[in-house]
């Protein structure tokens, strides 16, 4: 049914764009099944692991990547402009901002924030770039750039903000930049503007040991490795995605609805796939919207007698019991 949709005229004409910032690692999971009808852009400016975008690149309709610093400035004139930027101990943890591992020395992973060098990086505006591109909107929206998500995706400015039908953030809930952007702000922002709904919130961290306790336990890093899995995480930063909410005339057109539709399944919020196709079949005459809302109601059967609620009863005998 995804290939069907986005086989459409709407797509050849405007496929769908997806931004990805902090691009490191590999190709992001919820993406593939789209990615090949799909523009994407992406910003890393630690490239220490960045190859995949290249080995990667035959996987979507179009790809960008950009090997800068991505900031909010929305003047052509800051792409000219140069940033510290803080290489640190594993690529993944490299920000714009200064790491700060003396304010989280008795998490496990402490050492990974360690800085190893600063270097000056040219800096590339975000808004700037998508306007050099021609990219009036953005449908999703993905950021993991260690402490920035929430003042990049202010950048895209108010129109491309609310046309965005999937934002993931990972903001974090304890302070380990200086000035980072915090999950609760993420929180407080959404709320305020009202254009998207929280489809997930994942809880992410580290046991909450010192190294130097770790080590305690064993000099093999294998089974200090095993010590480690075996502690309880604490939450230190979070996962968050959200779905437009489709609640203004603007956002409800045919094609955003059809891919609106796409992410949502994608994302395997059936529920809200199933709202999609009757905002859309009150809306449009086109047939293919009884097959999407057919193929909902098949996906959310197929849950039912796949035990697919056993879980949640489970929770409730346990808390009856007072498990």
């Amino acid at each position: 049914m995804i290939d069907k949709i986005l086989s459409r005229p709407e797509f050849q004409a405007e496929p769908p764009v997806l931004v990805d910032i902090g691009a490191s690692g590999q190709l992001h999971a919820r993406w593939k099944t789209f990615a090949k009808y799909a523009v994407c852009i992406a910003f890393d400016a630690d490239d220490r692991d960045f190859g995949y975008v290249e080995s990667e690149s035959g996987h979507f309709r179009k790809l960008y990547t950009f090997n800068n610093i991505v900031t909010g400035p929305s003047s052509s004139e800051a792409d000219t402009e140069t940033a510290d930027f803080y290489l640190t101990a594993s690529p993944h943890c490299s920000s714009l901002l200064r790491p700060r591992p003396d304010l989280i020395q008795e998490y496990a992973f402490a050492p990974k924030f360690e800085p190893t060098k600063v270097v000056q990086l040219k800096t590339r505006s975000l808004r700037s770039t998508l306007d050099s591109l021609k990219i009036k909107q953005v449908d999703w929206f993905k950021t993991d750039s260690q402490g920035t998500d929430l003042r990049l995706f202010r950048n895209l400015g108010d129109e491309r903000t609310r046309q965005v039908l999937t934002a993931e953030f990972e903001p974090g809930i304890a302070s380990i930049y200086d000035g980072e952007d915090k999950l609760y702000q993420v929180l407080q922002f959404m709320e305020e503007t009202g254009s998207h709904w929280l489809a997930e919130l994942l809880p992410k961290g580290s046991p909450r040991i010192t190294p130097g306790l770790l080590d305690s336990f064993t000099s093999q890093p294998l089974l200090k490795k095993f010590v480690l899995f075996s502690l309880k995480n604490s939450a230190v930063w979070g996962e968050m995605t959200y779905l437009n909410r489709f609640a203004d005339d603007a956002t409800l057109t045919q094609r955003n609805l059809l891919l609106g539709w796409v992410f949502a399944t994608t994302l395997k919020q059936h529920g809200f796939a199933l709202i999609l196709t009757q905002k859309a079949k009150s809306r449009f005459p086109d047939p293919i919207f009884a097959d999407m809302e057919a193929y909902s109601r098949r996906r959310i059967w197929g849950r039912v007698f796949g035990l697919g609620f056993w879980p949640e009863v489970v929770k409730k005998f346990d808390k009856l019991l007072g498990r």
